[in-house]
């Protein structure tokens, strides 16, 4: 390193400039911003980088990923499950182009994220250099902001402005592309200052409280009022604010899968989940409410259905802070700007302490058809081979519903988040806008670094788990303890219900073959087993629970099972099949 460690603690203190590299100031800057873990993959253009972070093992954790989609989403499942802005760190050309998909991922689900790049030398950029990509432009529609630093003293600021856009307001993902030269450039370092206002960006708009007003006054004269809300409660960190919300206004209210664990499971309240794959009540009663509550949430097409059938009935109250959500999808009544943690204080204390009996009691009678329908005969099969369900249901309750469970994409998602209990938040890590597969293995160990007290549970289906089954290497090397539990129905399951129901099951390219799993994680010094019997399960859960360090349980669960209710594509919610 350039400079004793000492003289840069008292550059800080004195603002007293010393000439350090590009590289340092870097990483100088990560520490002030409170990073304490980079997932990264090292290479020639971000080499200089590398160098500088040999010193700073004391400082910063750097976990060696096997593929840079692995690292990013490592980087989203740290932010999610720690609230803190992931950091990832990758090459040039291949290295920066394999972030892209998880970049697409963290933008559509608001994840705070901060990626550095190398890039080669600025003299050569517009040449075709080896390893040379106009990531820039690349990356503009999947990024919240970006940026290319092609000289030293631009880093501190580059840096400073990253995470300020990237942890406010909708949150999200943010890339900075740094030279060669500007990694090793030295200049007059006078300590680093973090950005709290950046001209022309509005973070947090301005709450008009007439709004609020008429969304009380809305409230308040409703008869069959339902809250839904998404995951912009938890990421801005409004949990208590919303219960507190949901309890004096009595509304019956739903979730998103992103939104789940904000209020518990259990709550009396919280009746369910919405979506395609959602709970029956949910989704029928979206078309019968007449005031709808929506709250962090963006009406994505997964949830909405049919958008000129969906919820006409109902005058609509949105609160977001992200002003181009508003309208964008269905229409509001009142429009509430702003962050809920200071919006939802506001109305409830308008609005009048009440308790929707009879409405609520509307929802539970659909959730019993729901349980004797589909529910029952999914969690408590009598006979026949097992049932992601019963699986799930078996994990519920030996964690008490208080571990992190990640999911992948397909059946064992939708699955899992419909069984699974959430009693805390930040407890459902998963995909949701993008639908990556492979998301899980990565993301779960990314989960385990950013809450190191928890127990963390991948749900991974057969098809994901082969998409990013090298990070095994990185569970490996790292010594985390991740469960992963592998639900396989030996089927890439979701694209074959598809297939069956709306394609006379034409299985087209969907019978996937798979590895011995237990096999291939021995071969990485991760202790496994594989079951088919449902008189092993109770058992092997409990071993995989009970079992220090990581622990791989592939189950085979019966292969033409479909996750139901489903709202087939093109279709009302009031139109979901229960079969």
């Amino acid at each position: 390193m350039e400079i004793a460690e000492k003289e840069l603690t008292n550059v800080t203190e004195t603002k007293e400039a010393v000439e350090v590299s590009g590289s340092v100031a870097l990483l100088e800057a990560l520490i002030a911003e409170g990073t304490d873990t980079i997932f990264g993959y090292p290479g020639g253009a971000i080499m200089p980088i590398y160098d500088a972070l040999y010193d700073y093992n004391d400082k910063l954790k750097h976990i060696l990923v096997r593929h840079e989609q692995g690292g990013i989403h490592a980087g989203q499942g740290y932010a999610r499950s720690s609230g803190k802005v992931g950091v990832v760190f990758a090459t040039s050309g291949p290295g920066a182009t394999n972030l892209v998909t998880g970049l697409a991922d963290a933008q559509i689900d608001s994840t705070p994220l901060v990626c550095i790049t190398g890039q080669v030398f600025a003299h050569l950029l517009g040449t075709d250099a080896f390893q040379e990509t106009d990531v820039i432009n690349i990356t503009t529609p999947v990024t919240k902001w970006n940026y290319q630093v092609t000289d030293a003293t631009e880093i501190p600021e580059a840096i400073a402005k990253a995470f300020h856009i990237a942890k406010t307001g909708r949150p999200g993902p943010v890339l900075i592309d740094i030279t060669k030269n500007a990694q090793i450039q030295k200049f007059a370092f006078e300590g680093y200052e973090p950005c709290n206002h950046i001209r022309s960006y509005r973070p947090r708009p301005i709450v008009r409280k007439k709004y609020i007003e008429e969304a009380a006054e809305l409230i308040n004269k409703a008869k069959k009022p339902f809250i839904i809300w998404g995951q912009g409660v938890l990421l801005g960190s409004a949990e208590q604010e919303f219960k507190a919300f949901v309890e004096k206004s009595g509304i019956p209210s739903a979730w998103t899968i992103l939104g789940a664990g904000a209020i518990p499971s259990d709550h009396p309240l919280n009746v369910g989940m919405l979506g395609m794959h959602g709970n029956y009540g949910p989704n029928v009663l979206t078309n019968d409410c007449d005031v709808l509550i929506a709250i962090g949430m963006r009406f994505d097409d997964r949830v909405t259905g049919r958008l000129d059938k969906y919820a006409k009935q109902a005058q609509v109250i949105h609160l977001d802070i992200d002003p181009a959500e508003i309208d964008k999808n269905v229409k509001s009544k009142v429009p509430v700007w702003g962050d809920c943690k200071e919006t939802l204080p506001l109305l409830t204390e308008l609005v009048e302490r009440k308790q929707h009996t009879e409405w609520l009691a509307t929802f539970r009678d659909y959730e019993r058809q729901e349980v004797e329908a589909v529910i029952e005969a999914e969690i408590n099969p009598q006979s026949g081979e097992m049932t992601m369900g019963e699986v799930i249901n078996q994990l519920n309750q030996l964690t008490n519903g208080d571990a992190i469970i990640v999911t992948d994409v397909g059946q064992h998602q939708m699955v899992a988040c419909r069984y699974a209990k959430f009693n805390n938040t930040r407890s459902n890590i998963t995909s949701g806008g993008l639908g990556t597969m492979g998301f899980a293995l990565p993301a779960a160990i990314g989960a385990k670094f950013g809450a190191q007290d928890k127990t963390v549970v991948a749900v991974i289906g057969d098809g994901g788990f082969q998409m990013t089954i090298q990070e095994l290497g990185t569970i490996m090397q790292s010594g985390i303890d991740v469960k992963i539990l592998i639900l396989n129905n030996h089927f890439l399951g979701m694209v074959r219900q598809w297939q069956e129901l709306f394609n006379e099951r034409r299985y087209s390219f969907v019978d996937i073959q798979s590895p011995n799993f237990v096999t291939v994680a021995s071969g990485y010094g991760i202790p496994g087993r594989s079951i088919s019997d449902r008189s092993d399960l109770p058992g092997a859960l409990k071993e995989m629970l009970e079992t220090k360090g990581s622990f791989l349980l592939e189950v085979s669960v019966t292969k033409e099972n479909n996750v139901f209710p489903m709202v087939p594509q093109g279709c009302s919610v009031s139109e979901i099949r229960l079969r």
